[in-house]
């Protein structure tokens, strides 16, 4: 009976400070949303509104007429979403290669593409900025897309993931049955690789939404610009920062991530789910 109540007691302990995390997680998004309804008059004051206000159509209004909000949405989506496509097709397709073939120089590529790694992305910034301008792409999405179409990170961790997740077993019955190279990769690796695949689509989209410093610097063009970069536009807009408008637009912009995280996250559990099954 001791070892069932103490064992009780646990639990309820365990839940607890589960609790208490999941509010201290829960708690900024839930002070973004009553911020966006209030004006900046109302969030300063004090003591501090807890609940929501009367202000959030007045300051959506005012994003609007600020901003075109709705056009850099639309240029963070195509850039965000292509990336994507071309990360994972690109990096799963060297990751294949990698993991499960072996050819001259495999192992001295793998470390050159780990040093790549593990430069910071600012040093990149001026030599990449050069090429850029050479090949006549600054102003253009095509500087975000392009250079972000493949990424170290991106082939090491798809190839950690085939290493374990991909039998040999099922390469070689593929080969007895006449597949080559491409129709082992598109069906036999992706179809195993699926949940990896999901957590590096949302990882990259998340990435390149919420990319500010390299979009700010590539796209001149004013009708190109991503919403990050609108959206730090609203600084002072009207003299001074209205922080009701400036909350109330990164909400919104929160909203692909939140359905791209949901599909993502559904698709691992998903697949997870069926592999434990089996």
């Amino acid at each position: 009976m001791a070892s069932i109540k103490g064992s009780r007691q646990r639990g309820i302990a365990l839940h607890l400070v589960l609790i208490v995390g999941l509010l201290l997680s829960v708690f900024p998004f839930y002070w973004a949303v009553i911020m966006s309804t209030h004006s900046s008059t109302e969030i300063f004051s004090y003591p501090p509104k807890l609940l929501p206000g009367s202000h959030f159509l007045e300051n959506l209004r005012h994003l609007f007429d600020s901003v075109d909000f709705f056009g850099s949405m639309f240029n963070s989506l195509l850039v965000a979403g292509s990336v994507t496509v071309l990360v994972l097709f690109f990096d799963s397709l060297a990751a294949f290669v990698f993991a499960k073939f072996q050819f001259p120089g495999r192992r001295v590529l793998f470390a050159l593409m780990m040093a790549i790694f593990m430069v910071p992305a600012q040093l990149q910034a001026i030599p990449q900025f050069v090429i850029m301008a050479k090949l006549g792409w600054i102003g253009s999405m095509t500087a975000l897309i392009v250079p972000a179409a493949a990424n170290a990170f991106g082939i090491f961790w798809m190839r950690q993931y085939m290493k374990s997740a991909i039998h040999d077993e099922l390469l070689d019955a593929s080969k007895l049955d006449g597949a080559g190279f491409l129709r082992q990769y598109w069906h036999v690796a992706l179809p195993v690789v699926r949940p990896g695949l999901a957590f590096l689509g949302i990882f990259t989209f998340m990435g390149q939404w919420n990319d500010y410093a390299w979009p700010l610097i590539a796209l001149t063009n004013p009708d190109n610009v991503t919403l990050q970069v609108a959206l730090s536009q609203l600084n002072g807009v009207h003299g001074t920062t209205d922080y009701g408008m400036v909350m109330t637009g990164a909400l919104l912009a929160l909203v692909p991530l939140l359905i791209v995280f949901a599909i993502g996250a559904k698709q691992i559990i998903g697949d997870l789910g069926k592999g434990a099954i089996r």
